[in-house]
């Protein structure tokens, strides 16, 4: 997906946290709210955006995607 894209989702996702749950509690929220329902992809994304500097991140949607973890990758077993 185009990082724009999900500068411009991320930003909408913290202004909505940001007015139900307040600027200090707006970050959790958010990550939380990106982990539950981005596709992985997005969120390695949205990771190696902030990492990078954020360009065109909200402070508080920047605070949140410094909060992210990255995806976990399953390991196909060899049949143990």
């Amino acid at each position: 997906m185009n990082v724009d894209s999900l500068v411009t989702m991320a930003n909408q996702i913290a202004d909505f946290f940001i007015s139900e749950a307040g600027v200090d509690a707006a970050p959790q929220e958010i990550a939380s709210h990106i982990t539950k329902f981005w596709d992985p992809r997005m969120r390695t994304q949205i990771i190696a955006h902030a990492a990078a500097g954020g360009a065109g991140l909200s402070p508080t949607a920047l605070a949140a995607a410094r909060q992210l973890q990255p995806p976990l990758v399953k390991v196909a077993s060899a049949g143990v």
